[in-house]
C-alpha cells in the first residue's frame, strides 16, 4: 500500500518535468493525458499541486445501507492507522483522510488536498503539500485572530504530536 510520503514523491516528480514548475523545458508526450492546464498554484502555499478533474461527489440520497457501507469503509481505514506515535510518512493516504474525517474536517470538492474543519473557537484550512502539512487558522471564523495564522508541519512529526499542535488551536 503506497504511504502518503511516495504518493507525494511522485506527484513532485511528475510536477518538476512541467514547465512552469522546472527550469528545462519537457514535452508531453509522454504523457499524454497531462496536459499544462492540470496543474494550478494552491492558495493555501507557494508549491504547485496536481490538480485533475475529479467527478463531484455530490449525494441525494443515501440508503442506510449505502452510508454503512461509507462509513465502515472510513472505519476500516482508521483501524488500520499505525501507531500514533509513528510518523506521518509512514500512513497511507486512505488512512490520513479517514483520520481527518474523524477528526471533523471535511474534504474540499475543488482541491483533494485541502480540508476545512470549523470549531467552536477557530476555523482552520488545512493543506496536505508535497513536503509538510500546512494549517491556517482564519481569522474570518470564531476568536479574536487579528490576521490568519499559518502552521508547518513535517511529515516526520508523529500523528499524535501533528494532531495535538493542530486542535491546539491558533
Amino acid at each position: 500500500m503506497p504511504t502518503i510520503s511516495s504518493i507525494l514523491t511522485t506527484a513532485n516528480i511528475l510536477l518538476s518535468s512541467h514547465p512552469s514548475t522546472s527550469t528545462h523545458h519537457s514535452n508531453f508526450s509522454h504523457f499524454p493525458s497531462l496536459h499544462p492546464s492540470l496543474f494550478s498554484k494552491s492558495p493555501a502555499c507557494s508549491f504547485p499541486l496536481c490538480k485533475f478533474p475529479r467527478k463531484p461527489k455530490r449525494i441525494v440520497s443515501l440508503k442506510s445501507s449505502e452510508a454503512e457501507e461509507i462509513s465502515s469503509t472510513d472505519d476500516e481505514w482508521l483501524q488500520r492507522l499505525p501507531d500514533k506515535k509513528k510518523p506521518l510518512y509512514s500512513h497511507s493516504l486512505p488512512c490520513i483522510e479517514a483520520w481527518l474525517k474523524d477528526l471533523g474536517f471535511l474534504q474540499s470538492n475543488e482541491n483533494q488536498a485541502v480540508w476545512f474543519v470549523e470549531k467552536p473557537d477557530w476555523h482552520a484550512q488545512l493543506s496536505l503539500d508535497v513536503t509538510d502539512l500546512y494549517i491556517k487558522y482564519l481569522k474570518n471564523g470564531p476568536g479574536n485572530l487579528e490576521k490568519d495564522v499559518e502552521r508547518r508541519f513535517s511529515y516526520a512529526l508523529s500523528r499524535e504530536d501533528i494532531e495535538n499542535a493542530i486542535l491546539g488551536g491558533p
